[in-house]
């Protein structure tokens, strides 16, 4: 029976439903520290795709559509429509997020699955089952991983931040004062921005052509957390949108976000920011 996705209390627990079963799918094909036993094939452009991926993406267009018939759809790995830029509503998700990593049998990928209304993400799950998390979130009701709330990184300085960045940014960004804690960079976008939410890293930088299906979860986790994801124009993100690439993303706890857009702007323009001794 389909659930009203305006009762975002009780949407979310079938939203986690769905996500937990597609990963079950996913996770047929998947095989630890090898090759996946997913055929694959690529894509105009280069980019991998499974088996699997194109298995959990009829899987979750069956499902969201038995639960949200009235919503549009966007997907990677589905044909586009501009039909879904006239509905309210629409469900944005990500079959595989992260699919070159699950091909070689890196855990680090998830399926991504967000509720937009009036291009506002009101609830959002990213589901990495080969690491047993489950990021869970729902307008006004908070962020969870795996059950327990989450509350982004409380630090109110630059100072010693651990930071998810391109690798091009490692040299500006080690020059600067701050003295930045440069960590490992997850091949899954949607797990980088949910680390943040969870207090795992202080800031994500990530470069630009991202996806709306690859931060729309993610987003609202975010904002439950308490922290902010944007472009560098510092706007929240709007979804359904006929253009969906990204610019360069800032993801950071509310009191950062400023004084990371400044830098970040520095650094992208090659900038040498601040050296330790406080020249230029």
């Amino acid at each position: 029976m389909p659930v009203d996705p305006l009762d975002v209390v009780n949407f979310l627990p079938h939203l986690e439903k769905v996500a937990r079963s597609a990963g079950d799918i996913a996770l047929r094909f998947f095989n630890p520290g090898e090759r996946t036993s997913a055929v694959v094939s690529y894509k105009i452009g280069g980019s991998p795709v499974t088996e699997a991926d194109l298995l959990v993406d009829r899987f979750l267009v069956q499902e969201m559509r038995r639960l949200t018939p009235q919503a549009a759809w966007l997907s990677e790995e589905s044909t586009d429509s501009d039909v879904r830029l006239t509905n309210h509503q629409l469900i944005i998700v990500d079959p595989i997020d992260g699919t070159t990593a699950f091909a070689r049998g890196d855990s680090r990928w998830a399926i991504s699955i967000a509720y937009i209304v009036a291009g506002q993400p009101i609830a959002g799950v990213v589901h990495a089952p080969a690491l047993d998390e489950t990021f869970t979130a729902a307008v006004g009701q908070g962020a969870f991983l795996n059950g327990r709330q989450l509350v982004a990184s409380g630090r109110n300085t630059l100072a010693s931040a651990a930071i998810v960045a391109p690798k091009s940014m490692h040299p500006a960004l080690q020059r600067t004062v701050h003295n930045f804690i440069l960590a490992p960079r997850a091949p899954s976008l949607a797990l980088r921005l949910a680390d943040v939410a969870a207090g795992r890293h202080d800031l994500v930088i990530a470069a630009p052509n991202s996806r709306d299906w690859d931060i729309a979860a993610a987003d609202i986790i975010l904002r439950e957390a308490g922290s902010f994801l944007s472009e560098l124009d510092e706007a929240p993100l709007v979804y359904n949108r006929a253009r969906v690439t990204r610019g360069m993303l800032i993801a950071a706890p509310a009191p950062l976000f400023n004084e990371t857009r400044a830098l970040v702007i520095a650094a992208s323009e090659g900038d040498p920011i601040y050296d330790a001794d406080g020249g230029k």
